[in-house]
């Protein structure tokens, strides 16, 4: 098996301090002349340094090239000088920190085997000869510095056979979940990305988890009774903040999600000692048996060590592959011919001048901005504390993304005709059932039913005389083929007549 990536501190320290320089030089107070000329010429012998750097690693990847194994010490020499330069550069308001990235950037996918990567540390390219992200804009710049930290992951990429597959699952029937998370993400961003920020952990492994748990559905809700974007059970919620607040469920919550999320990721990596597979491994097998495993195996706690790998549930070893593939994907779609939509997330509001629920915004809103799913999964996600089908009074404040608040003025916010044919829509009466009918129904839904060892849902639809197997599975959330059952399950027995 391939070596696992290892999630280093040092690492951590390079990339948090990068980012920082990244989104702080607009507001770097001025200096004094004198002092302008020495920040100058402190940032000249940096960049000296990264030019020697590059030159010393391009030569020494030559040497080696050409069949003399002694060159690899001197590449990673140049290569650890240049993390040490770029540091010092992140530390400087006044230094060019993306020209430290773009170098780290090539320099990496050299080293990883990528081919038709460009000499100079100004220009790099994707193999297609298209601009890498990392010279698209900072913030993805700073995305892509948060995984190729760790430049053994690209390794493992190339030739782990669980994450290959798990990359190919994501690029065929999973790629529209793939596409829906990443622009369910961007809408997020803002409340998500700081919190792994803060605690020093690369977006695409948030990205990642979160493709893999919901989707990016903030009210998604497993049958185990997880909850929110990144799927917490109650306990560990509680266990990390995330309580019942006025009625309101916190791991609906994306900001809150995500800070728990990143304080447990942290916690596991220091009980793992930085290992990301044990740790991912952990969020979705728990991490007690997690523990138990890697401590059994303490020559080889790796999660690709067979001993592991094959103890963990089908679901775990699953998982994890899926994870670090959506995290890749994240930061290198050019390189499997996957092209994530351009999405404007800046984050904005609208303040409601008439009466309206989220589902009449969703209809008055239609397609605007290019949206063409529509904006109700966006506005349900963006508000998680409102019931989308109760009317908000007016002046109520609702998130929206910045590019809807001309949309809503223009559109909805006179009483315009798509507002009223929302508010038509939305006041349909339904029908309602006779007395009797209501009455049956209410006493077939409330029959129960505790499933005993050796039970099997097609003998216990027998038993009652269901007629309709999927529905019986449907009413109590079982899953086809196995519609898995366990002792002390109590299942509800709707339409059956009594056995």
């Amino acid at each position: 098996m391939p070596a696992h990536p290892v999630l280093t501190r040092a690492s951590v320290a390079l990339i948090v301090a990068a980012a920082s320089a990244l989104s702080g030089c607009a507001v770097a107070p001025a200096r004094a002349p004198a002092a302008t000329a020495a920040a100058a010429s402190a940032d000249t012998v940096l960049y000296a340094r990264l030019d020697a750097d590059v030159r010393q690693y391009n030569d020494a990847q030559n040497q080696l090239e050409a069949g003399d194994p002694a060159a690899a010490a001197a590449r990673s020499q140049a290569l650890a000088d240049l993390r040490i330069a770029a540091t010092a550069c992140a530390a400087r308001s006044g230094c060019d920190s993306a020209r430290f990235i773009v170098a780290y950037d090539r320099l990496l996918r050299v080293e990883a085997g990528e081919s038709d990567v460009s000499a100079s540390d100004s220009d790099v390219t994707t193999e297609n000869g298209e601009p890498s992200p990392v010279l698209q804009a900072v913030p993805e710049a700073q995305r892509s510095v948060a995984l190729l930290r760790n430049h053994q992951l690209s390794e493992l990429i190339a030739s782990n056979g669980p994450i290959k597959a798990a990359l190919e699952e994501w690029l065929t029937q999973m790629r529209p979940q793939l596409i829906n998370a990443y622009v369910n993400y961007q809408y997020l961003r803002y409340q998500m990305e700081p919190e792994y920020r803060k605690a020093g952990l690369p977006e695409a492994l948030l990205f990642g988890i979160m493709a893999k748990e919901s989707g990016g559905r903030v009210h998604a809700v497993s049958r185990s009774g997880a909850a929110g974007p990144l799927q917490f059970m109650p306990a560990t919620g509680q266990r990390f903040g995330l309580g019942t607040v006025d009625g309101f469920d916190q791991r609906f919550d994306p900001r809150l999600e995500a800070k728990a999320n990143a304080a447990y990721i942290n916690e596991q990596l220091k009980a793992f000692n930085d290992n990301l597979e044990l740790t991912i491994a952990a969020y979705n097998g728990g991490e007690g048996f997690v523990s138990r495993l890697a401590a059994a195996h303490a020559a080889d706690a790796s999660f690709w060590n067979p001993k592991i790998y094959f103890t963990l549930s089908p679901e775990t070893r699953e998982y994890v592959p899926m994870v670090l593939a959506a995290a890749w994907l994240f930061l290198h779609p050019e390189r499997y011919n996957l092209h994530f939509p351009r999405v404007d997330g800046a984050p904005g509001h609208v303040d409601l001048l008439a009466p309206a629920s989220l589902a009449e915004l969703t209809v008055c809103l239609g397609q605007a901005g290019g949206m063409t799913d529509g904006w109700f999964r966006t506005l349900r996600n963006l508000n998680p504390r409102l019931d989308p089908q109760t009317e908000q009074p007016a002046g109520t404040r609702i998130a929206v993304p910045d590019v809807l608040e001309k949309p809503y003025a223009r559109s909805c916010a006179s009483g315009g005709p798509w507002m009223k044919l929302a508010s038509d829509l939305h006041d349909a009466v339904l029908p309602k059932p006779p007395a009797e009918f209501a009455a049956a129904r209410r006493e077939a839904t409330q029959r129960r039913y505790t499933v005993r060892r050796g039970d099997t849902l097609f003998g216990i639809a027998h038993r009652f005389g269901c007629d309709n197997l999927h529905e019986l599975a449907s009413v109590n959330r079982l899953r086809a083929p196995h519609y898995e059952l366990r002792p002390g399950m109590e299942l509800r027995m709707p339409m059956c007549r009594r056995g």
